[in-house]
């Protein structure tokens, strides 16, 4: 279907790696010792060749999407008939016809691969059941939820095989889109390779109101991008894919769909975008060089709509974008395509002509006070390593060990730090759990215009210092991490007790 020439060389980009966080006992940067670390990392980059990393330098490509497959689009999860807002979330094993003919062995929830669509309203009194049916433990994290830390599903919230526990909460933050996916101690990234990842959609009256549009699977898209490698059996063989420095695989999958393509109308359609994968990043853009309209950070709108033509976005973090097909030229082939030009997702572009909808000049009342501008840096966090040599504040987790403390309802600033290493370094996706928060800066400047609103995933260049403002509303012990599913794996990850 698509005319658009196959890429076959891999392309040649800068890896990245996740500086951690550092805690209030840590010593500063000028003291700390890495010396080891950085002879170790040397020895490794001289002799490792390996699922797509060679010398810090190379990834794998993806393989182009041929578009042969209609994307499939998460059904929405029903409500259960009980007393208050009642969902059943079940983790389950299962299989899945990912290629024609063949059965590949997947994780999912609610069925055999990846998960529904969780819809919530601002003001909602919600109850979860969660229930563990695999055959090892696992935990449910809602990502980017503001919840209470018993509740928000990370390694302390383990469900042994057959254990089920209902949470409740009520829904306080606005309308964004969030997602679900496991957080057991050592092997979240594997959980979530072979299929555990849903959706949450928080709706209020806000964006009910603002016109944008929001008929699901037609003109309001979710998209979980996922890279992955099969064996010659096509199966997701974890172990023989995996690296310590982030499974990186050549063939892309949204929703689940191999080689998928969207059909739309001749309308305005919104994208809700999750970069699902273990390691990878993906620059989004048209391969026309046309513009699209960013609407929404991780937590929320932006105050005003931002025009561009590409968008980056590292493992964990979302936008919503608007891509108006009724101005694209469709003569030619028209996609969604990676920074190295790979073929992520083909649009078929019908001749009807679908809802007019405008996007509004103002979305939301997003701020930075200058209260928050004034506030002292009271953490520091420093992101260091490669591989299984990965450190935050120049120390691997311990569950035992509280790295902060915070007060509830109290804003403070952090400064989150990426140390390079003697090959330059790696981005690392930084994620605090249980919270939004707002970047104030990197590297002392403002952030760009799309960056201005509600975040809970980050991303940081190697050498870049990041400050951001961050409340907790709820007490507890609350998870930070780098988003690389194996670095967090391998211990970077700290913890915080807000009291």
């Amino acid at each position: 279907m698509i005319g658009i020439k196959m890429k076959t060389t891999a392309m040649m980009i800068s890896l990245l790696v996740i500086s951690g966080c550092s805690s209030n006992n840590s010593k500063p940067d000028e003291e700390m010792d890495h010396s080891t670390i950085n002879k170790d990392m040397e020895e490794i980059d001289q002799n490792t060749t390996e699922n797509g990393h060679r010398s810090h330098d190379e990834m794998v490509s993806l393989n182009d999407s041929t578009g042969e497959n209609e994307l499939e689009i998460p059904a929405m999860l029903e409500r259960d008939n009980e007393k208050g807002i009642v969902y059943t979330v079940r983790a389950q094993k299962g299989k899945t016809e990912i290629f024609d003919g063949t059965e590949t062995k997947t994780y999912g929830y609610n069925g055999a691969f990846l998960g529904p669509v969780l819809r919530l309203e601002k003001g909602d009194m919600v109850k979860i059941r969660t229930i563990n049916e695999l055959e090892e433990n696992t935990t449910f994290h809602w990502h980017g939820l503001e919840v209470s830390a018993d509740a928000d599903g990370g390694p302390h919230n383990t469900l042994k095989p057959g254990e089920e526990k209902v949470i409740e909460f009520k829904v306080a933050q606005e309308a964004s889109t969030l997602w679900f996916h496991p957080h057991p101690e050592g092997i979240t990234a594997e959980q979530v390779y072979n299929g555990l990842a849903g959706l949450i959609y928080i709706e209020d009256d806000n964006s009910k109101n603002l016109g944008l549009p929001n008929d699901y699977g037609k003109n309001d898209i979710p998209l979980i991008f996922q890279d992955r490698n099969f064996d010659d059996k096509k199966q997701l063989n974890y172990n023989a894919a995996m690296n310590d420095d982030g499974t990186i695989g050549d063939t892309l999958l949204i929703n689940g769909t191999l080689n998928p393509k969207l059909t739309v109308n001749k309308e305005k359609v919104r994208l809700r975008l999750l970069n699902g994968s273990n390691a990878r990043n993906y620059t989004f853009k048209l391969n026309t060089g046309d513009s699209f309209v960013q609407i929404s950070t991780d937590g929320g709108f932006l105050n005003e709509p931002v025009t561009l033509k590409e968008i980056t976005l590292t493992p964990s973090e979302r936008a919503e974008i608007v891509v108006d097909f009724s101005q694209l030229n469709t003569a030619n082939d028209l996609a969604l395509i990676n920074e190295d030009e790979s073929i992520l997702l083909p649009f078929e572009v019908s001749d009807q002509s679908g809802e007019i909808n405008k996007i509004p000049g103002e979305m939301n009342n997003f701020s930075i006070t200058e209260e928050e501008k004034d506030l002292p840096v009271t953490k520091k966090v420093e992101l260091f390593g490669m591989k299984d040599q990965v450190t935050i504040n120049g120390k691997k987790f311990d569950p035992e060990r509280i790295d902060f403390t915070q007060q509830q309802g109290v804003t403070e600033v952090w400064e989150i730090y990426n140390k390079p290493d003697m090959m330059g370094g790696m981005i690392h996706p930084f994620h605090i759990h249980g919270t939004q928060f707002k970047i104030l800066s990197r590297d002392g400047e403002e952030p760009p215009e799309n960056e201005r609103g509600w975040k809970d995933s980050i991303s940081i260049q190697p050498g870049e210092r990041v400050k951001i403002a961050i409340q907790f509303k709820h007490k507890g012990v609350y998870m930070f991490h780098c988003h690389i599913l194996e670095h967090e794996d391998n211990g970077m990850m700290g913890q915080l007790k807000v009291e």
